[in-house]
């Protein structure tokens, strides 16, 4: 949270009227909207070219991601940052960014696809840093415009590229009919990891954010502040 709340504040501070016009670009092109139809276009060029496989990954990615990103919003309920004279002012949670996560998502399905297609690894390596590239602008965007904290965006990057990487490896191993049980169990722990942040009891964290915060008092620290439940 302290490192949160500085480079919140410093982001903040240094704003400039042509960064927040260019940021603002970014963040309006990579709403989840925004997301949904870029997948539909690429959706249809898909289908155009017949690769069902890639449809099917890119439909099980992209809205299953999307979905997962809802669910841990609903399941941490955190606030996002707060200025007296905010650039954008939104009242959904902040935890973990959506944008980012869309982003992750569509470029990651577009990224493989494309590897796919090229075999000199240079034109590989230029895919993949283009949606390496365009993935860190939405994020940067996002915090930028203080209406996330740094940690929404590394946490959306994080669980939205396990799914990413989980719906590819099952995807290539359902077509090669070699659909084993390391895909299953991974898949298995994903469901498990969500049913564990929106079922347990709010009683439980509010007892480990008072054991955080002993264990601080303890070694002579500041307590620490968990943003669950904000």
């Amino acid at each position: 949270m302290a490192l949160d709340s500085r480079l919140a504040s410093w982001l903040h501070q240094h704003a400039h009227p042509s960064l927040t016009a260019f940021f603002l670009a970014v963040s309006s092109l990579h709403s989840p909207g925004a997301i949904g139809a870029a997948s539909a276009v690429f959706g249809l060029v898909l289908a155009r070219l017949r690769q069902w496989y890639w449809l099917l990954t890119l439909a099980v990615a992209v809205g299953g991601g999307m979905l997962i990103n809802s669910v841990l919003k609903a399941a941490f309920e955190r606030g996002r940052p707060r200025f007296d004279d905010p650039l954008i002012v939104l009242t959904s949670f902040s935890f973990p960014s959506g944008h980012t996560a869309g982003a992750v998502l569509f470029y990651g399905v577009l990224a493989a696809y494309l590897v796919s297609r090229f075999y000199d690894w240079r034109a590989r390596a230029a895919c993949v840093a283009g949606a390496v590239v365009m993935v860190v602008l939405v994020a940067l965007s996002r915090m930028y415009l203080g209406v996330h904290y740094f940690s929404d965006v590394v946490a959306a990057a994080c669980s939205s590229t396990v799914w990413l990487v989980l719906c590819l490896a099952g995807g290539h191993a359902l077509v090669h009919g070699r659909l084993k049980s390391r895909f299953l169990a991974g898949a298995f722990f994903i469901v498990l990891l969500i049913a564990a942040a929106v079922l347990i009891p709010d009683e439980w964290w509010a007892r480990f954010e008072d054991r955080m915060e002993a264990w601080s008092s303890d070694r002579g620290q500041a307590p620490i502040s968990l943003p669950i439940g904000a």
